[in-house]
């Protein structure tokens, strides 16, 4: 199905340049120019971003705008970078309650200028193009925690078609159920017991996690499909796996469960055969490598033989959906795990494509994705 991010008002076009990026350090050298675009970022690890002709900036790390400290620090950077920049667009995240994006809407209302909402992970995968200079079609495979996907649901497993200003969305991870909505990003135990409930084996929660009071209730939350909103994330499963594997119940900070899983993930291990599914829609399902997991009592073994079948199936995946495409761009915060993201390029490479990634996968190169994608929005008169 094919998107293009949506944008408010009228098209303005920006005066003389006045100063604009000079005296601004490592700005990147972009493929094209264009007028200039002031881009907010994510909620998570937060930067923005501001374009002049053919050269980008991105700002020093923000943070989590869960703060009023680095909420203060987000309205002093776009002020200070803003200044004499004769600003054209301004691009913000899909999510309307993020602070970056209220910020960025109220920033282009009071100067007359139109918006541009850019999906989460299509801007993973356009930073990881503004990096390369790279103005072609490319295979995007973006992997996460959430992001706000265009159906509304929680996205973070995604296979994109993407194509400057517009993608596709080709396959995503299967949907996982997330018993306590945001709560269950923090406690891998509620993602295990998601699986455990798909799997039909609901019955076993309470005993598999004892030292978890509210077992039994979310037994019940899952059996009655209450507060279990659906999600596609990378980092769910991760979350899942680790709760399956006794590896981490509750995670004190973010990604906790799933670096403690590459940290045991160490031997060499042959991946799962018959470990996942794919569908005539593109959906990929590990459903088969999580029943197995469930089963696992050696913890180091399974979490390698989690990294190797889920890199594997990811591939096929991957090459499935590729055909004439020959360049794959990896992106988003799942691919920090070494494990994942070598295994992965080395299959991918095997089968003739080339790998594009990023030094900063995460969610601090979320405002380079936004600003590349409006810059394009405005070059084609989308």
């Amino acid at each position: 199905m094919k998107f293009l991010s949506t944008h408010r008002l009228s098209p303005c076009v920006g005066g003389d340049v006045v100063n604009g990026l000079s005296g601004l350090k490592n700005p990147i050298l972009l493929p094209c120019s264009g007028l200039s675009v002031l881009a907010g970022g994510a909620w998570l690890k937060n930067t923005i971003c501001v374009t002049q002709g053919d050269q980008a900036q991105v700002s020093e790390l923000i943070g989590d705008l869960d703060s009023i400290e680095a909420r203060l620090m987000l309205v002093d950077t776009v002020e200070l970078m803003c200044a004499q920049l004769p600003v054209a667009m301004v691009a913000h995240d899909l999510h309307p309650d993020f602070y970056s994006t209220q910020l960025a809407l109220s920033f282009a209302e009071k100067r007359g200028l139109p918006t541009l909402a850019v999906q989460h992970h299509h801007a993973h995968i356009a930073a990881i193009c503004a990096e390369h200079g790279y103005t072609e079609p490319v295979l995007g495979l973006a992997l996460d925690g959430v992001g706000l996907g265009t159906d509304g649901t929680a996205w973070g497993g995604e296979l994109l078609l993407v194509d400057g200003a517009e993608f596709w969305r080709l396959g995503h991870l299967a949907h996982m159920l997330m018993p306590g909505g945001d709560r269950a990003a923090k406690e891998p135990w509620r993602m295990a017991a998601a699986v455990l409930h798909q799997l039909g084996r609901g019955d076993e929660i309470a005993q598999r996690f004892p030292n978890q009071s509210g077992a039994a209730t979310v037994a019940a939350m899952l059996e009655r499909r209450l507060n279990c909103p659906v999600t596609s994330s990378m980092g769910r499963l991760f979350d899942a796996a680790a709760g399956l594997l006794g590896v981490c119940e509750i995670q004190n900070f973010e990604a906790e469960a799933a670096i403690a899983l590459q940290k045991l993930a160490q031997r060499q291990i042959k991946p799962m055969e018959e470990g996942w599914r794919i569908d005539e829609n593109g959906v990929l399902d590990f459903s088969p490598l999580l029943e197995k997991l469930a089963d696992c009592t050696d913890a180091a073994c399974g979490a390698a033989l989690f990294h190797a079948t889920v890199s594997a199936g990811l591939a096929v995946w991957v090459q499935r959906a590729a055909g004439e495409l020959r360049h794959v761009a990896l992106g988003g915060g799942c691919f920090y795990n070494e494990i994942l993201l070598r295994s992965l390029s080395a299959e991918l490479a095997a089968q003739g494509l080339q790998v594009l990634t990023s030094k900063q996968p995460g969610d601090s190169s979320i405002s380079l994705g936004q600003a590349w994608v409006a810059l394009q929005f405005m070059n084609k008169g989308i």
